[in-house]
């Protein structure tokens, strides 16, 4: 597989070390002899959800995310931040470790910028379309479902959001890689809302550690590690994890991913637990 950059980024040997269903990631040398990455977006219906995620990394201009070198449609020149993802920090020396890591960085980048958040951010009220959406069907119908719940729930924390800032959008463990420069987030989408949002996705990570999210022990010690370095309220946390949750779940449905709905809703079952014994 070939790939063609923009000549005035000067970049060569590009390597594919990387494919998703939204792009293709590929490891290039500068003309100055370091390294970089480049993202290239494929034509897909949410592009612009990634491309948000430019804005934000812009804006924060390396304070706790990778560096945005140069972007040109739908391709972004990053810094490379190495290879070393927080999962492997969780397999080397344990859970509560990397979620302490997590929490120190979200601290970081939930610091103020120089300059004012990009508007291009999407509100997080937007975000939550497909559960107001579910949670409305299953209403009409009568149907007192998990969704409904839910999205009550959501609406009353949109309508009473804490502390509005910028946020990552999608920090999880395979986006937070440990490079020469600490710890740095990969892959935002740009949203603008309460910071509980960034932490309620830890709660469902890894994802092939089902042992771990579903496991109350372990929700509640992330809930006091996030709540004790983001001065958040635990409970105010956990209600945004259960709602992130079945917001998850209702993506998972609409692509017709049964397996993957129920895996999330049953995480958000044992996190609604959890904060109920609070």
């Amino acid at each position: 597989m070939t790939a063609a950059f923009p000549a005035d980024w000067q970049v060569g040997g590009a390597v594919l070390i990387a494919e998703t269903f939204s792009s293709l990631v590929w490891r290039v040398r500068r003309c100055d002899g370091t390294s970089a990455v480049i993202k290239s977006l494929k034509p897909f219906d949410d592009v612009a959800d990634e491309l948000r995620g430019a804005h934000y990394l812009r804006w924060r201009n390396g304070r706790g995310t990778v560096r945005l070198l140069a972007s040109e449609g739908n391709d972004m020149l990053l810094e490379d931040a190495g290879d070393m993802l927080l999962a492997r920090q969780l397999d080397a020396n344990g859970d509560a470790a990397a979620t302490e890591i997590a929490a120190e960085l979200m601290a970081e980048l939930f610091t103020p910028a120089e300059r004012p958040f990009p508007p291009e951010l999407q509100p997080l009220r937007e975000r939550y379309a497909s559960l107001f959406a579910r949670g409305n069907r299953d209403r009409a119908k009568d149907i007192g479902s998990i969704y409904v719940e839910a999205s009550t729930l959501a609406s009353t924390l949109l309508d009473n959001q804490r502390d509005v800032r910028p946020l990552h959008g999608d920090l999880h463990h395979d986006n937070i890689l440990q490079s020469p420069r600490g710890w740095l987030a990969i892959d935002a989408k740009g949203l603008l809302g309460d910071t509980a949002f960034d932490a309620a996705n830890f709660f469902y990570n890894p994802l092939d550690r089902s042992d771990l999210c579903l496991d109350p022990a372990r929700i509640a010690r992330m809930a006091e590690i996030f709540s004790r370095r983001l001065n958040l309220d635990p409970r105010h946390l956990l209600a945004h994890a259960f709602a992130w949750g079945c917001l998850s779940a209702s993506w998972h449905a609409e692509d017709g991913n049964s397996a993957d709905e129920e895996r999330e809703l049953a995480v958000a079952r044992a996190v609604r637990e959890v904060s109920l014994s609070l």
